[in-house]
């Protein structure tokens, strides 16, 4: 078996290049087909369920994930696939396949990923029950456990359950997308008269009900199916069940908008509730279901064959998220609280002196995102504010930003907001938001309708000694505090001038329609972002054919987007070392002879979910450098983010900050063994076999236990380890 090759890429040299058919060099098989590359990703979420190494509730938690963004997968881009190839088209993907082709290759990679799910949780489930974690079953259950459970039917399901049987006098009722079923086999007692039913199991109620714990084991838990099933002569009084089984729907969720709507919110409420009564998509039953329930349950919700996926197991894994107890912290990674920054503590937490002072870059989740809150909280009561611009692309239900716009546009504050209507699944959190605002006297903008704002940028306007001064917050991630604690990402604050003419600009483009011209320190999509993306490549390119160093390291969560996979290629080819960090999709293939021999791709997926947009290149002087030109962005590598949508490229000219991204925030990640997957040539990710008990170097760990560098204010960086500043 050949060793894989190895994870650190700031120590390890390139591995052999392998070789590939001529022609694939030139042709589509260049390219991995993304969607088969998304469900590559989803395997390494798996992977994390089973390492041994990863708290057992929390690899249960990674369960959980990869189920619900499998769930996702099929509703939007399997459910876009399958209309493509109902509609004949066979034009095909970068790589060559067409629609019906790809939906074949997915149908077999996600089948073998729902059993691997199944067979992850049954592990962790053992273990769970030695740890005093018990999922019990009907036949394991004790006396005092029936009448405990009668007492929670009774008092917490009873009351909202709607069982309806199916007869021509009661036609087969609508499954929302994500509807989970009981569906039952019935007999009346009296004469055996067949009654077929089903039982919608509410989403609102726990999947798991709670058992009174024992001497033996702590937490006990009874599946909701289960007690369902116990008491459905309750819901069905003279009859009784004989034979039963679960389903769960998955529907399409894409939304389609008139692009000439007169009232965008209300084009987009309307695309919701179309969006509820999508065609289904994919049928998932337990395996085992009676042939004529199951028989019905195909008819009635117009699913072919192919569409059914029989599961033998637990349906509705994503569910497990529940039996993460609180409780058990014993089981879990151990809690972190993120740091703040020495200097904002030297300014007493006055984040506009701390910014005037020099420019910061806060490191989330590692230094809390509290602090892009109080950003623009201390903006909502300071006098000298005049006025506040806000992109909003995700936030939480109950946002803390949002609630200090609102009350700037109460102190008299002129106050913007750029609501994206068309954030995936957001739509109508956006819409509640978007009139929250506008009844606090926030001018809200919804952009445009042909692509999505997807850019994080909020400015400040605050009067200073008789002049306006922009202070300006530009960040990889969304503004949305819950996510911020799992989500690696940057937020970049500062007062330039410059960098704050460009926010301005950006801002008036949405509002007005009208591209900017002449920004100083910025680019935007779709006007110049991949133009200079790609300009950047060909300099490093230019460099290496003139026999200088030459080197890029990016990090993102997907690269598909051929034209720049291309200009990559071609870098590689004039010399260029290019190291990639990508946590998702990858349609780039690595390490190929005439191909892409300098280039390597690695895949961190961890305790933190990777998510910041990075790229560094060289300029002469190799990689890691203080002459590097460093840029944080907004926008993945990929055709929508480049094309499609207002993304940002800020480049970073501070050195504190610039030296933070490359020798501290890069290095690490380029220096991860832990946690990190390489790709092969091939396609196929592998990950080191790290010994038990063997230290390997983790770069959430790093970040957790070491300061960043541009926050460091008095305390100064001699506690910042050397792998983040030493002289180069």
């Amino acid at each position: 078996m050949t060793k894989a090759p190895s994870t650190d890429f700031l120590a390890a040299d390139f591995p052999a290049p392998v070789a590939l058919p001529a022609d694939w060099l030139t042709g589509p098989e260049r390219f991995f087909n993304r969607e088969l590359s998304w469900l590559g990703f989803n395997w390494r979420v798996l992977g994390e369920a089973q390492n041994l190494r990863t708290p057992l509730l929390e690899r249960l938690r990674f369960v959980s994930i990869s189920a619900a963004n499998l769930d996702e997968f099929y509703t939007v881009r399997v459910a876009g696939l399958r209309e493509l190839a109902k509609a004949g088209t066979t034009t095909p993907a970068a790589d060559g396949r067409s629609p019906a082709e790809q939906l074949g290759l997915i149908s077999k990679d996600a089948r073998d990923l729902m059993s691997a799910q199944v067979t992850a949780w049954e592990d962790i489930r053992s273990e769970m029950a030695l740890q005093g974690i018990s999922i019990l079953t009907q036949d394991t259950l004790e006396k005092d456990d029936l009448e405990h459970l009668n007492t929670a039917f009774l008092t917490q399901v009873f009351p909202v359950l709607s069982p309806l049987a199916i007869d021509p006098a009661h036609p087969f009722p609508f499954v929302p997308n994500s509807g989970f079923v009981l569906a039952l086999q019935m007999q009346r007692d009296k004469d055996k008269r067949p009654l077929q039913a089903l039982l919608p199991i509410p989403a609102l109620i726990d999947r798991f009900v709670r058992l009174p714990e024992t001497v033996d084991t702590q937490d006990r838990f009874l599946p909701l199916e289960d007690l369902l099933l116990m008491n459905a002569p309750k819901l069905f009084p003279g009859y009784s069940p004989v034979g039963s089984c679960t389903f769960r729907v998955l529907r399409d969720s894409d939304l389609e908008v008139e692009e000439e709507a007169e009232d965008l919110v209300r084009e987009f409420e309307t695309a919701l509730k179309r969006r509820r009564r999508g065609e289904v998509v994919r049928l998932k039953i337990s395996q085992g279901a009676p042939e004529a329930l199951r028989a019905v349950i195909k008819d009635q919700l117009r699913v072919h064959e192919d569409e059914i996926i029989e599961v033998p197991g637990m349906l509705g894994l994503a569910d497990l998220k529940e039996l993460v107890l609180k409780s058990r912290a014993d089981l879990q990674w151990p809690k972190y609280i993120p740091r703040v920054p020495e200097r904002v503590q030297d300014h007493e937490g006055d984040m506009f002196a701390a910014i005037r002072q020099k420019d910061i870059l806060l490191h989330h989740p590692y230094e809390t995102f509290d602090l892009v809150i109080r950003f623009l909280a201390q903006a909502a009561n300071d006098p000298d504010v005049v006025a506040i611009k806000q992109t909003l692309y995700r936030t939480s239900h109950d946002s803390p930003i949002v609630s200090a716009l609102c009350e700037a546009a109460e102190n008299g504050k002129m106050v913007t907001a750029v609501v994206e209507l068309k954030a995936r699944f957001d739509e109508a959190a956006n819409i509640r938001q978007s009139r929250r605002l506008e009844r606090s006297g926030v001018h809200v903008v919804y952009g445009f309708t042909n692509y999505k704002t997807h850019a994080k940028i909020s400015t400040v306007v605050r009067r200073e000694d008789k002049n306006l001064v922009t202070y300006t917050h530009f960040g990889t991630g969304n503004y949305h505090p819950i996510t911020a604690r799992i989500y690696t990402d940057l937020s970049f604050f500062t007062c330039d001038a410059a960098l704050g003419r460009d926010a301005t600009k950006v801002f008036n483009y949405i509002g007005g329609y009208a591209p900017p011209e002449e920004l100083e320190n910025l680019s935007i999509s779709p006007q110049s972002l991949k133009k200079n993306l790609l300009a950047g490549i060909a300099h490093e390119a230019e460099l290496a054919r003139a026999g200088k160093p030459a080197e890029i390291w990016a990090k993102m969560n997907s690269l598909v987007e051929p034209e720049v996979i291309d200009a990559l290629y071609a870098a590689s080819q004039d010399g260029v070392k290019i190291n990639l960090v990508i946590r998702g999709i990858c349609g780039l293939r690595p390490g190929v002879i005439g191909l892409s021999e300098n280039i390597r791709v690695k895949s961190i997926v961890g305790r933190f979910l990777e998510h910041s947009r990075i790229v560094c290149f060289g300029n002469g002087k190799g990689l890691p450098s203080k002459k590097a030109r460093v840029y944080i962005s907004s926008a993945d590598w990929m055709g929508r983010n480049l094309n499609r949508r207002v993304e940002t490229l800020v480049e970073i000219n501070n050195p504190t900050v610039k030296a933070q991204i490359v020798q501290q925030v890069m290095a690490a990640n380029m220096a991860d063994v832990a946690q990190s997957w390489i790709l092969a040539g091939d396609g196929t990710w592998h990950r080191p076999v790290v010994p038990s008990g063997d230290a390997q170097f983790s770069c959430h760990q790093f970040f957790m236990e070491h300061p960043s560098l541009s926050g460091r204010g008095s305390a100064g960086v001699k506690d910042v380890p050397e792998l983040t500043h030493k002289d180069l």
